[in-house]
């Protein structure tokens, strides 16, 4: 009788334990908290200074083509580093600098527009944010007069596609110069992507030219000074449907 008594305890005692503990599974499990990702900010550009003159870089020692130019940005908030864009606008070429404060410095050529601007990263994430872009020239031995910065175009915009609906379109451009002497700008206008067909010599920076769907058209701008110094913009294009 004792046993028996003693065996209906255990019984009773593990199907105690058994209920105190058979609703874990049942709990809801805690989910961690992702951290909060915060997108990065603009920054401010302050030097090279937009449609200037740089004259503070250092000359390189083994070669006095090139000087080394210190970039400065304002510091933007939620940023970890920064990515310097510097563009050749003689060439085409870009070169990229990286940075974790807001300046960096960066050898580039003497005697050479270009035009920078600075991307702001995050770790954590993919969004970045893009400062407005500034263009200078960089002083260069013996220069007293500086061709024209590169045009722009404006409109169409580059790799635009429009809709045919009238036989002809206003291209737009901008540009600027150091000297502040632009006299004129050649238009060069085709469906070829070299194009040679001049739609003639303005001092406005809008132009009409004739167009017909289904064509894709290539343009560029010829900036002249007074100096006779010009400058070739980039090839633009657009399509008209």
């Amino acid at each position: 009788m004792r046993i028996l008594k003693y065996i209906t305890f255990m019984f009773w005692f593990g199907s105690l334990l058994l209920s105190c503990g058979g609703g874990s599974d049942n709990e809801t499990p805690i989910e961690p908290v992702a951290p909060v990702v915060v997108d990065p900010s603009a920054v401010s550009l302050i030097f090279p200074e937009d449609n200037t003159e740089c004259n503070e870089g250092v000359i390189n020692a083994d070669d006095d083509t090139r000087s080394t130019v210190n970039f400065q940005w304002s510091a933007s908030e939620n940023t970890d580093s920064y990515e310097v864009k510097i563009k050749n606008l003689e060439s085409g070429s870009v070169t990229t600098a990286t940075s974790t404060t807001n300046q960096v410095d960066v050898l580039i050529n003497r005697g050479t527009p270009y035009e920078w601007y600075v991307i702001s990263l995050a770790s954590g994430t993919t969004s970045t944010a893009t400062s407005d872009t500034w263009s200078f020239y960089n002083q260069g031995q013996g220069i007293e007069n500086y061709a024209p910065f590169p045009a722009i175009a404006i409109t169409p915009q580059r790799g635009a596609t429009i809709t045919g609906t009238s036989s002809t379109v206003t291209l737009e451009w901008s540009t600027s110069d150091v000297d502040d002497d632009i006299v004129s700008y050649e238009i060069l206008f085709d469906t070829v992507n070299e194009p040679t067909t001049s739609l003639g010599s303005t001092t406005n920076t809008t132009i009409n030219a004739s167009i017909s769907t289904g064509n894709t058209y290539y343009w560029r701008v010829i900036t002249k000074d007074s100096f006779d110094n010009t400058s070739n913009s980039e090839l633009f294009e657009f399509r008209v449907e």
